[in-house]
């Protein structure tokens, strides 16, 4: 599984908890400013973010910014799904049935021609997108949730996370020389200068 670096898309390490919350709570705090240091709340945000992306064993967890919009959070990772689910449609359904409070679903091909499923939510709580990937060679899907409290620039941020979203390689990826085939790469994060392959 194979992602294109998306200038904007900053990935943060994934080896540890604690590791991914400071990077988290470093950008964060980069993006605020001096009044990062008295704002409690970020720090929480980063610790409460870094335990849901290593309970939901996530592939990665990035911060998505644009100059006109607030920051938002992209987690993203692999779920199985009904074997019977093998086209955008089917897809749709199973994500209607399973996903409470939608607001609207829509569907499209990534760039490699993989079916994906488009659902956005927008409430009191901010905005959210989850792009679901069906993998038509697996009973698998890569779920990709973008989140901004705010709201703010929702469109830029969306976008940013829709150019990462169509460029995804489903394939796997080949053991790297002196690996053995049957081993994968380790669940760590990736970089910043490239979202990588997980």
């Amino acid at each position: 599984m194979k992602l294109p670096a998306v200038p904007g898309i900053t990935p943060v390490s994934l080896d540890s908890v604690a590791r991914t919350t400071a990077e988290l709570h470093a950008l964060m705090a980069r993006l605020r400013g001096p009044d990062a240091a008295r704002d409690l709340g970020l720090e929480a945000a980063a610790v409460q973010c870094a335990e849901i992306a290593h309970e939901q064993r996530a592939g990665l967890l990035a911060l998505v910014e644009h100059r006109d919009a607030d920051p938002a959070l992209l987690i993203a990772g692999v779920v199985a799904v009904d074997a019977t689910v093998d086209d955008a449609a089917d897809l749709g359904h199973f994500v209607a049935d399973t996903t409470p409070g939608i607001r609207e679903v829509s569907h499209a091909r990534t760039g490699r021609g993989y079916p994906v499923v488009i659902v956005e939510r927008i409430g009191l709580s901010g905005a959210q997108l989850q792009a679901v990937v069906l993998d038509p060679d697996r009973p698998r899907a890569a779920v990709f949730t973008l989140h901004s409290p705010g709201g703010r620039g929702w469109l830029e941020v969306a976008g940013l996370a829709g150019t990462l979203v169509a460029g995804v390689d489903l394939t796997p990826a080949e053991p790297a020389r002196g690996t053995r085939a049957g081993s994968g790469p380790s669940r760590g994060g990736t970089s910043a200068r490239s979202a990588g392959r997980w």
